[in-house]
């Protein structure tokens, strides 16, 4: 089963921002499932550029 976004955006305005944490679950399981590598421009390097930048503005970026 799959869930769909009802509000018709695919954009991520207005949800929650990236966090290190959650950032890095996902290099991690990209990690296992690859060799121990995670690939440039792949979800998961995109997800570290993202909670990185959101940690410079105080999104949620890590502990406080």
């Amino acid at each position: 089963m799959s869930t769909q976004n009802t509000t018709g955006s695919s954009g991520s305005q207005g949800q929650t921002p990236m966090t290190s944490e959650a950032a890095a679950r996902i290099q991690s399981a990209s990690a296992k499932a690859n060799g121990g590598q995670v690939e440039k421009g792949s979800f998961a390097a995109r997800s570290l550029s993202a909670a990185a930048h959101n940690a410079g503005k105080g999104g949620g970026g890590g502990k406080r």
